[in-house]
């Protein structure tokens, strides 16, 4: 689910170009869902270049990250128009697929870019996304720690 690669610095010197990242979190069930709720957004936005830049899951939820190339960064500044079709295209993502959690985020880390590219290629042949989630490691940063028990010297007396 790639409309075109995005490039932080192009060929021709052209000036670096500005992605926003945002995370849909679908539960684990839903994720097929989500996959093709985005796919169908961006076959009504054609103009916006976006590519799946992350993925990652935890025992809860499936996190797709979305990476929004806004263009190049003194176009963004005067909001060119292909800075406009992918505001619209990234409000759109806020809007239609609010039930997957939506979230903008940073940068995804090298796995999980690594993630993004195996569900890439095994969708080109012809492989399901819950296959290729099956095989994906939960990520133990992001269960939540437990609660840290007060020491003696700081509980508060009722």
């Amino acid at each position: 689910m790639e409309h075109s690669a995005i490039n932080a610095q192009s060929e021709q010197g052209e000036p670096e170009s500005v992605v926003v990242h945002v995370q849909l979190r679908p539960r684990r069930g839903a994720t097929r869902r989500c996959l093709a709720a985005l796919a169908a957004l961006a076959a009504e936005h054609e103009e916006v270049s976006f590519a799946v830049t992350g993925l990652s899951k935890d025992d809860r939820v499936v996190r797709v990250t979305v990476g929004v190339d806004l263009g190049p960064r003194t176009a963004v500044a005067k909001f060119s128009p292909q800075a406009q079709a992918a505001y619209a295209f990234v409000s759109a993502i806020f809007a239609s697929l609010y039930d997957h959690m939506p979230v903008y985020t940073a940068e995804p880390s090298g796995a999980e870019r690594a993630a993004a590219a195996t569900l890439l290629e095994t969708a080109g042949a012809g492989a399901s996304a819950a296959d290729v989630l099956e095989v994906l490691p939960a990520t133990s940063a992001s269960l939540v720690p437990s609660p840290r028990v007060a020491g003696p010297g700081e509980r508060i007396p009722a």
